[in-house]
């Protein structure tokens, strides 16, 4: 069986990562692992012969590069918006590294440990493997850093998700985090208006916290418009999340049993599929409903997340877009929007090409550093730094950079799969020859204090610093730098702030990490 496998290298990986993916579903008490059950099976089939690892760099780079490229073309957005909010979760990771570097140096120093598997450990146990590059060569070649990374890399996975499963489940008050868009809801009333003015001194209108959509004066229904002056009697549709609607209620009068919306004699409401990709990085406000057909659009379905509609809210190709309107409007909106599943379905190769392009080439670009040794994103970092810029531009002229999500979900999860069924057969012997000798045991006793004492300093100082627990546990994702983790917290909660805190240390945290990882060594 051995042999078959040897032979046939595409089997093997499938085989890892079907078994891997059939592991990551079985329950340790509250842990799932997930994806990166893929990863400890890759780790057992490895060790059973050494041949079964060789040659798996590509497939490594590939699935690397895919998954943290998809990942930020998703959390861009989130990024650069939120980027003053997270400059203190990221000035805090770097202080953090420091003190995980010091950690290593002096436990593993009091148990016999030389610097060069130190330098293993710390990369291994913050699963960094352009950091292992780095420790490697300040290493003079030897496979030292390799046998402490093989050993404390598993550690790092194991003891990360355990901490992410604690903190997702413990939500704490988040004085400088919004709550999520996947918290808000959205509910939608008729309300009957009983004090007579503008629309527009409705609150909520103007910070576009509430939409408006049906009309009703003298019997006559109609969809409403942005200068409505609204007089008493009539009736109107409120859309919004339930806090904004009681307030937009309470100034408007109150609210009715019977809702307009269940009359479509004269005008209907559907949603339509962004396919059409001159639509896709575009805003609702250059749509133009209201002056194109006379209808308006009040929310967007993203994924598994409703949002309210505003005139800035930029559409994305798979977004379903609810849509108030004449019935006689009903096919040119939903020809203006393509409205099309097949479409929808089929991945842009050259955005999706070009992109990786970009970012691999944006990796491979070398710094130098003081003492010789120098620092590159790789395949890791650069795809993801240029998935997260172009994930903020949406689009540059006739290309549309971002991909429907369901796409991006598919992607990302190949990516991720394939990585850690790579990474597992490639270290499985490193793994296997020293996991249960004296070194070994202390090599891993090692690695679970850095990973434990990083993971407890890193929650405290995002609590300190006022993010919520989803940032935290996203950013200590993207701080031990591995997928899987980002995977599993994403998969036990919904909440678009995990991406978000993990777009914003994961790529600073490698750079940090390729600088620590030869100081390791020279102590």
């Amino acid at each position: 069986m051995i042999d078959v496998l040897v032979s046939s290298p595409l089997l093997t990986l499938l085989v890892v990562l079907a078994l891997g993916s059939l592991l990551g579903t079985v329950p340790f008490g509250p842990v799932r692992f997930g994806a990166s059950g893929a990863l400890f099976v890759g780790l057992a089939v490895g060790a059973l012969d050494p041949r079964l690892g060789e040659g798996l760099g590509l497939v490594q780079s590939l699935g690397l590069a895919l998954f943290v490229y998809t990942v930020g073309l998703a959390a861009g957005n989130g990024f650069f918006r939120d980027l003053r909010r997270q400059l203190p979760l990221m000035a805090g990771s770097v202080v953090i590294l420091v003190a995980a570097a010091a950690v290593t140096v002096a436990l593993g120093g009091g148990l016999g440990i030389a610097s060069a598997i130190q330098a293993g450990i710390f990369t291994g146990s913050l699963t960094s493997t352009p950091a292992l590059a780095a420790a490697t060569e300040a290493a003079g070649g030897s496979q030292e850093p390799a046998v402490g990374y093989a050993l404390s890399y598993p550690v790092g996975v194991t003891l990360t998700i355990v901490a992410v499963t604690i903190v997702v489940s413990r939500a704490w008050r988040a004085k400088h985090d919004p709550e999520p868009v996947a918290r808000k809801g959205l509910v939608d009333i008729s309300v009957e208006v009983q004090h007579a003015g503008p629309l527009r001194d409705v609150p909520g209108f103007d910070d576009d916290s509430v939409r408006f959509s049906y009309l009703s004066r003298d019997g006559h229904t109609r969809v409403v418009t942005d200068d409505e002056q609204l007089r008493t009697g009539d009736q109107v549709v409120v859309v919004g999340p339930a806090p904004a609607v009681a307030r937009a209620t309470e100034h408007l009068g109150h609210r009715v049993d019977q809702h307009l919306a269940h009359d479509r004699s004269v005008v209907d409401f559907r949603r339509f599929l962004v396919s059409d990709p001159r639509v896709a990085g575009r805003t609702i406000g250059e749509m133009d409903v209201p002056g194109r057909f006379g209808g308006i659009v009040t929310r967007v379905r993203r994924g598994d997340l409703d949002l309210l509609a505003s005139d800035d809210f930029v559409l994305e190709l798979g977004d379903r877009v609810r849509v108030i309107v004449p019935r006689g409007h009903i096919p040119d909106v939903s020809a203006l929007f393509g409205d099309s599943e097949r479409k929808v379905s089929e991945v842009d190769a050259l955005s999706l090409g070009f992109g990786l392009v970009v970012g691999l080439l944006v990796g491979l670009v070398t710094i130098p550093l003081p003492g010789g040794s120098s620092f590159a994103l790789g395949a890791a970092a650069g795809p993801l730094v240029v998935g997260m810029v172009l994930g903020r531009l949406e689009r540059t002229g006739p290309i549309v950079w971002g991909l429907p999500q369901p796409a991006n979900l598919t992607i990302r999860q190949l990516g991720l799969l394939l990585f850690l069924s790579a990474t597992g057969l490639a270290s499985g012997q490193a793994f296997a020859a020293q996991a249960f000798t004296g070194l070994g045991l202390r090599i891993v006793l090692t690695a679970a204090v850095v990973v434990v004492v990083s993971a407890v300093l890193f929650v405290g100082m995002g609590r300190l610093v006022g993010v919520s627990s989803a940032r935290v546990a996203g950013g200590l994702a993207g701080f031990v730098g591995q997928p899987a983790i980002l995977s599993y917290a994403n998969d036990r909660t919904t909440d678009e702030r995990i991406d978000g805190g993990y777009a914003a240390v994961f790529a600073l945290g490698i750079i940090v990490k390729i600088v620590l990882a030869p100081v390791v060594v020279g102590f």
